[in-house]
This record gives C-alpha cells, sequence and structure tokens, in this order.
C-alpha cells in the first residue's frame, strides 16, 4: 500500500482547506500585527479585561519547556512534523465532517504556529486576557489565534468521541 492511501480519504480535502484557511487567517493576524501595526512598540487595549501584546513564545503550550537554544526551534519543528503527518493520517480515515473539521482546525493551528517558529524562532502569541481587583490580578496565558483553533479542534474530537455517532454508547 503506497503512503499516498494513507493521507487520502473522503473527507481529506474538506479537512485540508479548513486547515489552509485557518493558517492563512493566523498568519495574515500576525503579520498585520506584527509589521503594520508594530504591536511590540503599540500595545493595545481593547477593554479591562482584553489587550493585545507580543509575547515571544520560544516554548510550546502556556510557554513550557522554553528554551533560547539554537536547536530547540528545529527539535519543536520536528514534532510538529510528526504531529501534522500523523492527524493528516487520522483525517484520511475521518468518517464525518466534525471530526475532519476538528482535525482541520488542529493541522491548520499548528502549521500556523511552525510557520512562526520557522521564520523567527519563536511563536507570536498576542491575545492577553486579564483580570484585576483592588489588590489583586489575575492573568490568563498569552495566546494567538492558531492555539484558539487548536483547542477548537481539541473540544471538537471530544465531543465526537464522548457524544457523536461513533461515540461509545452505554447498553
Amino acid at each position: 500500500m503506497e503512503i499516498r492511501s494513507y493521507l487520502r480519504g473522503p473527507l481529506t480535502c474538506f479537512g485540508l482547506a479548513v486547515a489552509a484557511i485557518v493558517c492563512v487567517i493566523d498568519q495574515a493576524s500576525k503579520l498585520y500585527l506584527l509589521f503594520v501595526h508594530d504591536l511590540d512598540a503599540n500595545p493595545i487595549r481593547l477593554g479591562p479585561f482584553f489587550d493585545f501584546v507580543l509575547t515571544k513564545n520560544t516554548g510550546i503550550s502556556y510557554g513550557l519547556f522554553a528554551s533560547e537554544g539554537a536547536l530547540w526551534p528545529f527539535v519543536l519543528l520536528a514534532f510538529k512534523a510528526v504531529a501534522v503527518v500523523v492527524l493528516w493520517a487520522w483525517l484520511s480515515k475521518a468518517e464525518n465532517r466534525l471530526t475532519a473539521l476538528a482535525l482541520g482546525l488542529i493541522i491548520g493551528g499548528a502549521l500556523g504556529n511552525a510557520i512562526d517558529r520557522l521564520a523567527y524562532g519563536w511563536v507570536m502569541d498576542f491575545v492577553f486576557f486579564h483580570v484585576s481587583g483592588a489588590d489583586w490580578r489575575f492573568n490568563w496565558y498569552v495566546f494567538n489565534l492558531a492555539d484558539v483553533a487548536i483547542v477548537a479542534g481539541v473540544i471538537g474530537l471530544l465531543y465526537e468521541s464522548f457524544a457523536g455517532d461513533h461515540a461509545v454508547k452505554a447498553p
């Protein structure tokens, strides 16, 4: 069996189209905020709980495993490449549009962040939620649209596995 047959299925084109749309929207937002608006010099305050600020994430989710080493971005890129191939193979076996949509969201988000890492050596995060009171402050982590797509895709897969058509049902 050829490798190509592992990467093609009835909903593969749909899932890859979702991935491409997510990647383009993610990259367009980052390029605009980085080079047109210059978010580094001009943070955007959108309200009492929500700002756009530039954060250079050298790690993975939530800034975990952050490293400034020259080899580290390539290790993370290799990991993402393997993950995208595995997700694409899963996409080729998808039997419904929700699964294909969810996998497309995850693949598109992973590719969007991988482009950042390849271009800059870090991932551009900019969406910042925070809440503060008189003597306390809660800061949510800073993220980007690719991260939103990945989380939405994971939620879609969880929904499909617990409540979807193919979920294991109690007798």
